[in-house]
């Protein structure tokens, strides 16, 4: 459900009430996230934000210009549950079009080249 009364003035909604876990979270990034952020995101051509508030939600990490979230997800995706909340969270994410790219931490850690030659083209589209 979309919270009309959270905005910044922009399309994409922000929730204030969630900056403090955003930090929090920014602290304490998951061998994963942390890999993809110092390896590659944090010298990735276009901006790119960690664990920005979008709505009631919290992404991974995020592209303005690209209109690009990326999600690593751990193995608390996995059960039936989060695969469900992860899909109603995506569409809700994608009614603000915004691209929504999931990998899990396995595929980040095995597979980092192809994950990053994946998320580079974007870039170039």
């Amino acid at each position: 459900m979309i919270n009309k009364n959270i905005t910044t003035g922009y399309h994409i909604p922000y929730n204030p009430k969630l900056k403090k876990r955003a930090r929090e979270l920014r602290n304490n990034m998951t061998v994963a996230e942390s890999k993809i952020w110092k390896e590659f995101l944090k010298s990735f051509p276009c901006t790119v934000l960690r664990q920005k508030p979008i709505d009631n939600y919290i992404v991974d990490f995020y592209c303005a210009s690209l209109k690009l979230v990326i999600e690593i997800d751990g193995e608390s995706h996995e059960d039936k549950d989060a695969i469900e909340y992860d899909r109603e969270r995506t569409a809700i994410l994608e009614g603000y079009g915004l691209k929504v790219i999931r990998f899990t931490n396995d595929e980040v850690v095995s597979s980092f080249d192809d994950v990053c030659e994946y998320v580079m083209s974007f870039v170039q589209t």
